[in-house]
């Protein structure tokens, strides 16, 4: 397989970090995309530490597709989301690369399905990253460094039709309030999404919060910008990504209402977004030996949030992969609890939370399963290494994100040059601790 080495400038105001995957694995796979994989070459158990030629414990690698199987033909693989379809039943892989949006039948998780790629605006650059949420059966897409791509919104349900896959799709929908954006956040409860890190046209609301009412999927509208210019290093209130819910946490003054929890590069911003025309900023609040405020995700009692810090870890301020763990149980004043440290020295991307398992996608350590049922004690608990030609020393290239909420306990992770990876924690679905 050609070793492919793919480049990517962070963040304005950082060093330029390069990124790169040296993918020697030689893997099975079809000339065809559109086939599904091949199940005699794929799955594979997690057996005495290894599954095939993939470091584990207490995961098995279920199916995989490479980047090239799934549309890209330049570039790295990025983030993805899910998507169940309400009728059939049948589980949606969204995958992000720098050529567009592939849809990935998990019908039969041992056999996926390329159904095909809703590819980047029209007009706009194969930015490196690209950004997926859904709301009511419809996709939202945004990309970063890519000039004025907007936001694409794309009917699901068109899956349901795809007769002769690959398919190449177009958006139902785009909106271009914005440009340039680094992730969508949607709260499904009320219906608005937060475009966060907009830049290159439009409104860019600092690069913070840049709300939008897609109640109707179809119809987006502009409602509102919030940024606290206390954090970020711009002095914006840049927002490199954010979480945004109906707080039914402890802290009663805010219950009910609806609440952003930002990774603002430089801090944790809260804020109360509940009147879009009149947003507050709560609180903002630093921690100790901060490099890079990421990306982070609540408990399901919102009480407790996870933050991963991308640089710590490559700044040497830090002797292992390193998640805060921030006590919010007061949203006037968040405390950082203590910090959790993985088995390797890898660089940490995203993570995302379901019940007391907290899913970490780590650059070059892969996939990581932490227990957070004591919420300020996390144990790992199994792991499946999809880099494993690499270190698991801090770096910016591998594992780049996962999705851990489908009902059937399939996991879906990403691997900037490896593709896209389908496993499942051995024994079946998620426990429940």
């Amino acid at each position: 397989m050609t070793k492919r080495i793919a480049t990517i400038v962070w963040i304005v105001g950082l060093p330029i970090l390069p990124g790169c995957d040296s993918d020697g694995i030689i893997r099975a796979g079809s000339d065809n995309p559109a086939k599904p994989a091949d199940p005699d070459n794929r799955a594979r158990p997690c057996t005495n530490g290894m599954a095939g030629i993939y470091p584990c414990q207490g995961i098995d690698l279920v199916s995989y597709f490479t980047g090239e199987e799934i549309g890209l033909t330049e570039g790295i693989v990025n983030d993805m989301w899910g998507w169940t379809d309400p009728v059939t039943g049948t589980e949606w892989a969204l995958v992000g690369h720098q050529q567009g949006t592939a849809f990935v039948s998990l019908k039969d998780p041992e056999r996926p399905l390329y159904a095909g790629i809703l590819p980047k605006t029209d007009g706009a650059r194969a930015g490196a990253w690209r950004d997926i949420k859904v709301y009511r059966d419809h996709a939202f897409v945004v990309s970063d460094g890519a000039g004025p791509h907007g936001m694409q919104v794309f009917d699901l349900t068109r899956l349901r039709r795809v007769a002769n896959p690959p398919e190449t799709f177009e958006a139902d929908a785009l909106y271009d309030g914005i440009h340039s954006a680094h992730n969508i956040v949607i709260n499904e409860e009320t219906g608005f999404a937060y475009a966060v890190g907009s830049s290159g046209g439009g409104n860019s609301c600092g690069g913070g919060l840049h709300m939008i009412d897609i109640r109707n999927p179809v119809s987006p509208v502009f409602a509102g910008c919030f940024a606290d210019a206390a954090t970020g290093r711009a002095g914006t209130g840049y927002t490199h990504d954010a979480i945004c819910v109906v707080y039914r946490g402890p802290d009663t003054d805010y219950r009910s209402r609806e609440i952003c929890f930002g990774s603002n590069e430089t801090a944790l911003s809260i804020a109360d977004v509940t009147d879009k025309a009149a947003p507050v900023a709560v609180a903002a609040a630093t921690y100790p030996n901060t490099a890079y405020a990421h990306q982070a995700w609540l408990d399901e009692a919102h009480e407790y949030l996870y933050m991963n810090d991308e640089f710590d870890e490559a700044f040497g301020t830090v002797s292992g992969t390193r998640t805060i763990v921030w006590d919010v149980r007061d949203l006037d004043d968040p405390i950082p609890a203590g910090d959790f440290f993985g088995t390797t020295q890898a660089t940490d991307h995203n993570l995302y939370v379901a019940g007391n398992l907290m899913y970490q996608s780590n650059y070059h350590a892969g996939l990581r399963v932490v227990s957070i049922a004591a919420r300020e004690d996390p144990v790992e608990i199994a792991f499946f290494d999809h880099e494993p030609d690499q270190s698991n020393e801090p770096g910016l290239d591998g594992g780049w994100s996962n999705y851990p909420f489908f009902e059937s306990g399939v996991i879906g992770a990403t691997s900037i040059g490896g593709g896209v990876y389908f496993v499942r924690l051995s024994g079946g679905t998620a426990p429940a601790n």
